[in-house]
């Protein structure tokens, strides 16, 4: 795609981070933008933005998990824009801890918001863009989930997000090649952010009541939240840097999208490991201070 104007863009989680940035670069290139977001604030700030810069904006609170909203809101670019052009399924949520100490709500709002959110932004929109690409010869489209390098990689002491992203990775490889089958017309990427500065460290602040734990977080789960919260924040690649990587790779047609190339490297030890069928390789290999400092802090941990 190299013509943006006078399309539509789809986002999930818009209101803040790498979804404002999108949606603030699918105006920018003169497109109509559905905002979808779980924090009314945010969602009616980001499209005040947007309206006074001239954009076309329809702005519905989603929790994207639930798949009564995600609905509604289909139903709603249908009605105002027709099949939208590009869908950035971009909500997530991060949590952290020991694998064995997530509590099932926890486990239910990662899944949730992390891989049901992209299934049902999938399962939606894209026969909409189907359909439109059969009736147009001209239409093309773009579908963007949002997964990780947690979802290539897995660090410990964050075993239910390396899960959820993992999964939003098999999701689209295996859009990609199902799209391949019957259209050439709607493609599919994923976007793979390292340590980008975005709200995601403070995600508890958008969980449902009925999915928060009772009591204290443990003792890994404050150890993660730290350890993630310094990562995030002295990210420096911006979001609207990535942003702008994001519309390269839609024009380019490129699949796999990177905040920081460098971090293959580790991916390449991890296939090398599958490869080889050998044990996996300790990810603090490289940096042992940094591994040396998380067994010290979960020190006594049983």
């Amino acid at each position: 795609m190299q013509e943006f104007a006078g399309r539509t863009a789809v986002v999930t989680g818009a209101g803040s981070g790498i979804g404002l940035e999108l949606a603030r670069r699918a105006a920018a290139l003169g497109m109509n933008v559905v905002l979808a977001d779980v924090q009314q604030d945010a969602l009616d700030a980001a499209a005040a933005e947007l309206a006074a810069g001239g954009a076309e904006v329809l702005a519905c609170r989603v929790d994207t998990s639930r798949p009564d909203e995600l609905e509604r809101l289909a139903h709603e670019v249908r009605a105002r824009f027709g099949a939208p052009h590009l869908v950035f399924n971009n909500a997530g949520v991060g949590a952290g801890g020991l694998i064995w100490e997530h509590s099932l709500r926890t486990w239910e709002w990662v899944i949730g918001v992390n891989l049901l959110g992209v299934a049902h932004g999938v399962r939606l929109f894209v026969p909409m863009m189907l359909e439109a690409a059969a009736a147009n010869p001209a239409f093309e489209g773009h579908v963007v989930n949002t997964a990780s390098m947690a979802g290539l990689l897995n660090a410990p002491n964050m075993g239910v997000y390396n899960v959820s992203k993992h999964a939003v990775v098999s999701l689209s490889e295996t859009l990609y090649h199902d799209l391949s089958l019957v259209t050439d017309r709607v493609r599919a990427h994923v976007l793979c952010p390292y340590f980008v500065p975005t709200g995601i460290k403070d995600s508890e602040r958008n969980r449902p009541v009925e999915l928060r734990d009772e009591g204290p977080r443990t003792l890994s789960e404050q150890v993660a939240k730290a350890m993630a919260d310094k990562a995030v924040s002295r990210g420096h690649l911006t979001a609207a840097d990535l942003a702008e990587r994001v519309f390269d790779a839609i024009r380019a047609n490129c699949f796999y999208i990177y905040s920081h190339p460098h971090a293959l490297n580790s991916l390449r030890t991890r296939f090398d490991d599958i490869l080889a069928g050998r044990n996996p390789t300790d990810p603090f290999h490289e940096r042992p201070d940094i591994g040396a400092k998380l067994r010290a802090a979960l020190a006594g941990h049983s």
